[in-house]
């Protein structure tokens, strides 16, 4: 049996570009090391700071020599290709010549951190340069500190440090989607909108492929024992172990029997491992004959459509998209992968966009019920408070909600989620046994099947998102960044019992603000753009901001802070409202793609 690992193999790098005044005769010749220093402290700060999906370091690349005119940064480009470069940023202490320097990729998202000293003009450069970029239609980000240094000073200052690390999370996040795919396993499930997959936004936007594969592959693969068998006894004993079966709540009259049961589990573990296979590939396949079906999709990211075609004949695919979703399976603590439920692929990116940012597993849910305090107080006598003061959004889901959702990871002693490779087995115990797994309920899934079941903790926060389509307009993310709470038991009971008390329930309350969309927990609710959100956890919204201006996806709801929030520079040019001015870029220059 080979262990599988869904990581990609190679990782884009960033491309660190030390940019000089090109006059010779003692100006370049005193900048040499300065310049150069500047670019190494970038790179160190950069990989010393942010990892990649499988843990291990970003890695940044240096141009060879300091660029002073284009035959040098032409080198540079010429390196960056070879190297696998995916994003730049550009450093320089001095005035230097502008458009001869400037990274002038047209997709490679681009920074460029112009010293705030007085020796030399810095800023004047860096003014310059982003002027050439608005001018060429290349949007850059502009860092520039907000104190100034002396042109000897070894440090990167608190407030340059965090715009270059937010533009690098972000930047990083577009180069890793170009060229993957996502992956639908089957169509469009109940009419849902977000399962009606849009090419072009894929291609145009993201640069990805679809792939595409019908739900009788998983059937076929099924029938055919297409799959690891040594591994299927594996993860079998490892469920029999560690998966709770949960309290039956269908009519008696309608119970299966204890063999069916049984052949149940045994099918939506082998769903588990077809769709993974589906997605990445296993060699194992290829030993076994099956050399087509080993080399997978490339698929960084899948969607089960389930409903109703293949739930009302065959058990659900709750599990498997929980699990796949989690960081930890029979194979031990892994990488999340990410699979979205009804083959809504719109909450799927918006699923990988926050894990490619976070390294954190995520959450799939249906925005289900917003409960006021008035409706909380009438149906179980209690009265809320602390955060959830104001009422509180009941997000749930049968299909997608990771097992890490649950809470029970930690961090300064304090709920959370994690990067896999900082979680403990004794965290992956406590989340699993969180956990159980009643049978579906058999007039939503005909064919059977189990729902994960668990109560997120309270007090973790966190950041939802989607992205929603919108004709002639194209796509638009919203975000509300928020806080998980806890009810006490007898009213969570009260509350989880009037909808399907078989899935994974997560109490929300978003940050309240002064605008339109946040002046209420109830605004917030009523303003969300589809039935289903992506979260994870952290308040990360003001990176969701940054990567969405690299792809020119227009932000239409948000409740982060203004001085967190970091677009490219050119933005400014399109008015002083900075949402509408979001917009107004994002339609000019159009897709990144």
């Amino acid at each position: 049996m080979t262990k599988i690992d869904n990581l990609m193999k190679t990782f884009p790098k960033v491309g660190i570009r030390p940019v000089i005044d090109a006059r010779l005769g003692g100006i370049r010749e005193s900048l040499e090391k300065t310049t150069m220093d500047m670019a190494e402290r970038v790179s160190e700060l950069i990989s010393s700071k942010l990892k990649y999906p499988d843990g291990s370091p970003v890695q940044c690349v240096i141009s060879d020599s300091t660029i002073g005119r284009v035959p040098e940064a032409q080198l540079c480009e010429e390196k960056f290709v070879k190297e696998g470069v995916g994003l730049s940023i550009t450093v320089t202490p001095c005035w230097c010549y502008g458009t001869e320097t400037i990274d002038m990729h047209p997709t490679r998202p681009k920074a460029i951190w112009g010293f705030n000293g007085t020796e030399r003009p810095g800023a004047v450069y860096l003014a310059a340069a982003l002027a050439g970029h608005v001018q060429k239609g290349l949007p850059a980000f502009s860092i520039y500190g907000v104190d100034v240094q002396d042109i000897d000073s070894t440090d990167i200052p608190e407030d340059v440090e965090e715009r270059l690390l937010q533009f690098t999370r972000s930047g990083l996040v577009v180069a890793q989607l170009k060229g993957k795919s996502y992956l639908s396993i089957g169509s469009v499930s109940m009419g849902i909108a977000g399962s009606i997959v849009n090419e072009g936004f894929f291609q145009d936007y993201l640069g990805m492929r679809n792939e595409y594969v019908d739900m009788s592959e998983v059937n076929r693969r099924l029938e055919h024992n297409i799959f690891d068998q040594e591994e299927f006894q594996k993860a079998l004993v490892w469920v029999k172990e560690h998966c709770m079966e949960g309290k039956n709540r269908n009519p008696e009259r309608i119970h299966k029997t204890r063999q069916r049961m049984d052949e149940e589990w045994e099918i939506v573990v082998k769903m588990t491992m077809i769709c993974r296979d589906l997605m990445i590939g296993n060699p194992v396949l290829k030993e076994n004959g099956f050399g087509e079906e080993a080399l997978g999709h490339n698929a960084i990211a899948a969607g089960f459509q389930g409903q109703r075609q293949w739930n009302d004949y065959m058990p659900n695919g709750d599990f498997m998209e929980a699990l796949l979703n989690s960081s930890f399976d029979w194979n031990g603590i892994r990488n999340p992968f990410i699979m979205a439920t009804e083959n809504d692929c719109l909450n799927g990116v918006s699923m990988l966009f926050g894990y490619l940012l976070t390294n954190q597993a995520q959450m799939f849910s249906d925005v289900r019920t917003y409960w006021s305090p008035e409706s909380v107080k009438r149906v179980t006598g209690h009265t809320l408070e602390g955060r959830a003061a104001n009422g509180i959004i009941h997000m749930i889901n049968s299909g997608s909600s990771t097992l890490d959702g649950t809470g029970r990871q930690t961090k300064d002693g304090n709920p959370a989620m994690k990067p896999f490779w900082e979680i403990s087995q004794e965290e992956v115990d406590d989340c699993l046994a969180a956990t159980d797994w009643p049978p579906a309920m058999y007039e939503y899934f005909r064919g059977g099947g189990y729902s994960s079941h668990f109560v997120t903790k309270g007090g973790m926060p966190v950041t939802i998102c989607r992205i929603n389509m919108v004709k002639d307009l194209g796509p638009v993310m919203q975000i509300a960044e928020g806080w998980t709470v806890e009810l006490p038991e007898e009213v969570h009971n009260t509350l989880d019992l009037r909808t399907d008390p078989t899935w994974p329930t997560t109490w929300f309350v978003p940050k309240l603000n002064d605008s339109k969309p946040f002046k209420n927990v109830y605004a917030v609710m009523a303003n969300w753009g589809a039935n289903h959100c992506a979260f994870s956890y952290g308040h990360f919204g003001h990176d969701l901001i940054t990567l969405s201006s690299m792809l020119r996806i227009p932000v239409n709801m948000h409740n982060v802070e203004e001085e967190r929030i970091f677009r490219p520079k050119d933005w400014a040019s399109f008015g002083m409202h900075e949402e509408s001015a979001d917009y107004r870029a994002c339609n000019n220059y159009g897709p990144l793609y």
